[in-house]
């Protein structure tokens, strides 16, 4: 979907349409964008962006408090028209989704007019207006979603799949962040083709594990499939103060607080057995850390002060945000769990 939540406040309201807007958090209290429009994007406002450095950019920016009931409504909707054409949808948010067409009959089991039609629908049906990437992979129709956005599709066909990756930024391949980028820059490789000239045995030295990855995906290979059964892996709460924590013991005093969300939003799944606890600071300068343990037994609060102390320990700086988590057994570890 293209700038879903801003999207949908725009659907619902037509005067912010022309007007550079977006949705996110307050400025006095130090709150995030989730997204922006387009007028707003010509001032290079844009997501995760904070709220006050995007109004230095855009002094004229409308900020939007998130409304995810209205959101989650729309997403359910345009979810239903999916299913019409397969049962193989594997969501990534609300306004984002992987489909497998590969045995969907409509339109003469032609992906490129599936994709077409589906867009059709979601315009009649939601007034929103969405993109959509066509091609052999994962991997690919990613890509290919933000290649004609807005509300345009790119279709990568397999006879195309070689030029196309050769000439794709190594910052395209799915897993490479800023550090992997630089580190690869540094090697000489700005390209997908310059990832495979560089060598399978090369790139495992540089890169563990990640290597085999980088070295597939510059191929143009990815052979993960769509799965509908979404597993969920992690919970967790955070906050952005309007004001830095000054010290340690301002931050513990925070956490109750914290906790006691955290708890809250467990109840509603209750299903899920949580086997590690996870922290998060975010200090005064952007810098982030995490820290987490495995449990044995139930949540606890004191784990979680023991975490931050020793988070803060690594820079002992003011923090502007907080965050506590949780990691999920897999389902698989659960059915063993159930049997031995």
């Amino acid at each position: 979907m293209d700038c879903f939540y801003a999207a949908v406040e725009m659907r619902d309201d037509p005067s912010l349409e022309n007007q550079p807007m977006a949705v996110g958090g307050t400025e006095k209290q130090r709150g995030v964008l989730c997204t922006s429009n387009y007028a707003a994007r010509k001032f290079g406002v844009r997501s995760a962006m904070a709220t006050a450095a995007a109004k230095r950019l855009c002094p004229n920016l409308i900020v939007l408090p998130p409304n995810m009931e209205k959101y989650k409504l729309a997403s359910n909707g345009i979810r239903d028209i999916f299913h019409d054409y397969t049962d193989l949808v594997e969501p990534l948010s609300l306004d984002e989704a992987y489909l497998d067409v590969s045995d969907c009959k409509k339109q003469q089991g032609s992906a490129t007019l599936i994709a077409k039609e589906i867009r059709e629908r979601i315009f009649q049906s939601q007034s929103l207006k969405a993109s959509a990437g066509i091609a052999p992979n994962k991997f690919l129709a990613k890509i290919a979603s933000d290649w004609n956005k807005p509300n345009g599709q790119f279709v990568i066909l397999p006879r195309d799949v070689e030029a196309f990756v050769k000439v794709l930024p190594v910052e395209k391949i799915f897993g490479v962040g800023k550090v992997t980028a630089k580190k690869l820059h540094k090697l000489g490789i700005l390209t997908c083709h310059d990832v495979y000239a560089f060598g399978l045995n090369n790139l495992t030295e540089s890169f563990g594990k990640f290597g085999q990855h980088l070295f597939n995906l510059s191929s143009g290979i990815d052979d993960r499939e769509v799965n509908p059964n979404y597993e969920r892996k992690s919970l967790s709460v955070e906050h952005t103060f309007s004001e830095d924590v000054e010290n340690l013991e301002a931050c513990l005093a925070e956490i109750a607080a914290l906790f006691q969300n955290l708890m809250n939003r467990l109840d509603r799944c209750k299903e899920k057995i949580p086997f590690k606890q996870i922290i998060k600071l975010k200090f005064c300068d952007f810098q982030q850390t995490t820290v987490e343990t495995r449990i044995e037994d139930k949540l606890s609060l004191e784990l979680f002060k023991d975490l931050l102390r020793r988070a803060y320990s690594r820079q002992k700086k003011p923090v502007r945000l907080i965050g506590l988590g949780v990691g999920f057994k897999s389902e698989d570890s659960k059915i063993q769990q159930v049997l031995f």
